[in-house]
């Protein structure tokens, strides 16, 4: 049997909401010179996931807007730490979260690769070696030496994506990227994560195409206001989410 990629187990996740957030900083002053405090109440994003992900396993989340996808995948990447409960994850893990979130816009496509590629990582001498590639993958040929405020957010994104698979991890986690570009780029970055799947690379995907997850992914986990509704082969959790959506 596979090793285990990611173990979670018993994982909460919980917000505090402003019940009456003051519009302006003048109405938050005005609220803190007069000594009025701001309730806030508690959103439970997540409610007690348990889920095992093994060795080259390919995992799909779904689930309605705000049932606790993104923050799931958050939380396996690191980026939030989970209120309560333990996440262990084994290996080098390639996020792709909010793609060019990192990026700088004063400066140009290539300075960007540069500072976004040494944080992954790279060497000087890996990111000089994976240049051209990650430029040909985005498609930016003409635009790489301009400041990225001049880039779409479709080109931000594309960047941000062909950087991010240059890696050779051994977890991907994919959250709605392949909504990115045009169709014809689409379809390379599904090849591109296919490509890892077949490597034997964990793949943790949330998408809100269910024909990219049944082609991408082995089991879902099926989510439903941060709680675990479902956990099984692709077909069988689409046809009860398609059944909670009729």
């Amino acid at each position: 049997m596979n090793k285990l990629s990611v173990d979670i187990s018993e994982v909460f996740v919980k917000y505090r909401l402003a019940r009456e957030k003051p519009k302006t900083f003048q109405e938050y002053f005005i609220h803190r010179v007069k000594g009025k405090s701001i309730a806030y109440e508690d959103f439970w994003a997540l409610k007690g996931i348990n889920l095992q992900v093994r060795k080259g396993e390919s995992v799909g989340i779904i689930g309605h807007n705000g049932a606790g996808k993104s923050t799931l995948l958050k939380v396996i990447a690191g980026v939030m730490k989970p209120t309560q409960g333990n996440i262990t994850a084994c290996g080098l893990i390639a996020p792709l979260i909010e793609l060019g979130a990192g990026f700088d816009p004063e400066l140009t496509g290539k300075e960007n690769i540069n500072l976004n590629a040494s944080i992954l990582g790279f060497s000087r001498k890996e990111i000089d070696s994976k240049f051209n590639a990650i430029v040909e993958f985005a498609e930016l040929h003409e635009f790489i030496h301009c400041p990225l405020k001049s880039y779409s957010s479709g080109m931000v994104s594309r960047l941000g994506f062909s950087i991010a698979t240059e890696v050779n991890p051994d977890i991907l986690i994919v959250d709605e990227v392949l909504a990115v570009g045009d169709e014809m780029f689409k379809r390379k970055s599904k090849d591109r994560i296919l490509g890892f799947k077949e490597k034997g690379v964990s793949i943790l995907l949330v998408s809100h195409s269910m024909e990219d997850v049944q082609t991408l992914c082995d089991n879902i986990l099926l989510l439903d206001h941060g709680t675990a509704k479902m956990y099984g082969d692709s077909e069988t959790v689409i046809d009860e989410y398609l059944k909670m959506n009729a």
